[in-house]
């Protein structure tokens, strides 16, 4: 969907009371991926990967969000080196040294919903991948910085564009920003309208205006902007097999600023 300078539609908004419980959904979903990621070793698979979220999220009184969507069957997407969003966790997937891995995890409580991701590395990663994942977080950090009242929502596509720009500067090297997949309101629903990109042109779309909540989710690679799905119809990979990071928090416009609501615990 496509929406004009003049458009008013504002991006979907919540009260105190609403943000403060999609926080406690949040808040489960950072303690599911702290706990994913310290049980990720060599040697383990991702589907015990998935468990730990699972488990995590399910004794927390939560609802793991992505089991079932759409008939997705993990709770957690796993995604390793050349795959950039939406792998199945497996059993036949073990992790091995110097793998890059993103885990995306959403958890439901009380009818809200909290999506967030991350990547990093298994045991010693090379430089490059390091630096990839660095530059993923500088973007979606960007991004957060331009979720302030009366901003639109490609200004927020322009911030993350920016902020990968930047992090090519720093690096002394491209990045590929992943083409058609981005962002997107929260709340009640996982997924809703509208839909946000990782690059563009400032000044369009809805407004922002205080409670309004966005997942933002930039997606870097070390080569391609192009990718494809796999034959089990979820997994999405780069063209080429260069690796991806996926970063990812649910965040709100307030007065005070933006307001990360999938925190993670130190």
């Amino acid at each position: 969907m496509v929406f004009g300078r003049k458009h008013k539609k504002v991006v979907p908004f919540r009260t105190a009371g609403e943000l403060d419980a999609m926080a406690a959904a949040g808040a489960i979903v950072g303690r599911a991926l702290v706990a994913v990621r310290a049980a990720a070793k060599p040697g383990v698979s991702t589907l015990e990967l998935d468990e730990v979220a699972e488990q995590v999220i399910r004794e927390a009184g939560a609802v793991p969000s992505f089991k079932g969507y759409h008939g997705f069957p993990g709770s957690i997407c796993s995604s390793v080196n050349d795959r950039v969003v939406h792998g199945i966790p497996s059993s036949q997937e073990i992790l091995g040294e110097g793998d890059l891995v993103s885990i995306d995890c959403g958890a439901i409580l009380d009818g809200w919903h909290g999506d967030s991701a991350w990547t990093f590395g298994i045991g010693e990663i090379i430089e490059a991948d390091r630096l990839l994942s660095e530059a993923t977080k500088l973007s979606m950090e960007a991004g957060i910085a331009a979720m302030l009242p009366d901003n639109r929502l490609t200004d927020i596509s322009h911030a993350i564009e920016l902020g990968t720009r930047v992090a090519q500067r720093e690096h002394g090297r491209d990045y590929g920003i992943v083409d058609g997949y981005g962002g997107h309101a929260i709340g009640r629903e996982m997924h809703m309208d509208p839909f946000l990109a990782n690059e563009g042109e400032p000044g369009r779309g809805p407004k922002l205006v205080v409670g309004s909540v966005l997942a933002i989710e930039p997606m870097l690679t070390l080569g391609t902007v192009d990718t494809k799905v796999l034959d089990d119809d979820w997994t999405v990979v780069t063209t080429d097999g260069s690796r991806a990071a996926h970063w990812e928090h649910t965040v709100a416009v307030t007065d005070d600023g933006p307001r990360i609501l999938t925190v993670r615990p130190e």
